[in-house]
């Protein structure tokens, strides 16, 4: 059977939590909702045991129990949070917004589904419970986006399970994993969000070894692009790490490379490296500077150049109070010491690139966790 590639990728592209454009007004018939079911239990299980249970919710006084208890374990938080968002331009206005938007009106969505299954996780990391579930319950949104209808994941109710078990009736020893509002939408498209691209999050052989360009036979070469992605998580908001980051002094304080930094002006500076008795200094020119989401810089040539720098700040919590910080280095294309030594020994490729890479993640680790003790005030 031919697969109409297109459609697929509609759906999977565009299916996402929906909460502002559930239309609360028309019925959904249970016939959709089956459907969606019969199909998200073909998803794979572990041990091939039929355990996954779904409770599908329309009673309007059932509806407003569970609603009650999901604004109580946090709902009201994100209600609160959103009006104190409102018109602020906030990053996050718009997201808070929506999760409001569901908390408030979540017992009027026509139906609730909540997935669970028959097991408890034990805590020892083994598979064969959540692994057996979340897929079958990603398949069931997909299922509904192929028909017309929207839903949205959501976990918060966990935070009260015990009553959620008790106003259900769901007995011990069965695990509650996630609640699907469903509905259908209101009017326009979806679109694809706006997400990292591959080349960015998709790592080679080894943890943050990254490519530009995908590897034409299974092997990173420098005409792909090798490079290095470090992340941390960071106690401070991004506003207090972007003061750091863009600060072209502060990686020379920790890597047992660059030694020093020199700034020219707000476009340029001169970094000063030493390794093995060698000393060498470069020039970069900073490219983008988006306070507090990127900072980059290239290095030699900013058309051609022989590294390329970024920092990456993104907010997390509710409230924005941390920050996840990315550090990423690309190799190339332009003229650098590694295509140097490459092109004087080709047949050392593998080895030089894994060579450089291990050095470059050595010390940007160490340059993460520097600028993390500094924001949190440990340092």
């Amino acid at each position: 059977m031919a697969i109409d590639l297109a459609s697929v990728d509609e759906v999977l592209a565009t299916t996402r939590s929906v909460r502002r454009r559930l239309d609360l007004t028309r019925p959904v018939a249970d016939e959709l909702v089956r459907e969606c079911i019969d199909l998200a239990e073909q998803a794979p299980t572990g041990g091939d045991l039929a355990s996954r249970r779904w409770l599908v919710i329309r009673d309007p006084e059932v509806k407003a129990k569970v609603a009650e208890l999901y604004r109580a374990s946090g709902g009201t938080a994100i209600m609160d949070l959103a009006a104190r968002l409102r018109g602020t331009g906030s990053t996050r206005e718009r997201v808070v917004a929506s999760g409001a938007h569901l908390a408030e009106h979540l017992d009027e969505v026509p139906v609730l589904v909540l997935v669970t299954i028959w097991g408890e996780h034990d805590g020892r990391g083994t598979p064969g419970l959540f692994d057996s579930v979340l897929q079958a319950a990603w398949s069931f949104c997909l299922a509904a986006r192929a028909r017309g209808l929207g839903t949205a994941w959501t976990s918060m109710h966990l935070a009260r399970r015990d009553e959620m078990a008790a106003l259900l009736g769901i007995p011990g020893g069965v695990s509650q994993l996630a609640l699907l509002p469903v509905a259908h939408t209101t009017g326009g498209d979806f679109h694809r969000a706006k997400r990292r691209p591959a080349k960015d999050i998709t790592y080679y052989d080894r943890w943050g070894y990254t490519a530009e360009h995908s590897p034409a036979d299974a092997i990173v070469h420098l005409a792909d692009g090798p490079g290095v992605t470090v992340e941390i998580d960071i106690d401070a908001r991004p506003r207090v790490v972007w003061e750091l980051v863009s600060d072209v002094t502060i990686p020379a304080r920790f890597s047992d490379e660059l030694y020093e930094v020199e700034r020219i002006d707000d476009t340029m500076f001169v970094g000063r490296n030493r390794m093995k008795g060698l000393d060498w200094e470069t020039t970069s020119y900073i490219v983008e500077r988006v306070a507090p989401r990127v900072f980059a810089w290239n290095v030699v040539d900013p058309e051609r150049p022989g590294a390329s720098w970024r920092f990456e700040l993104d907010t997390l919590g509710a409230s924005g109070e941390r920050t996840r910080l990315r550090q990423h280095v690309t190799i190339g294309p332009g003229v650098s010491g590694t295509s140097t030594m490459i092109e004087q020994e080709p047949e050392r490729e593998q080895a030089i690139l894994g060579w450089r890479r291990h050095l470059l993640a050595r010390n940007m680790q160490r340059t993460v966790e520097g600028i993390k003790a500094l924001a949190e005030g440990t340092a």
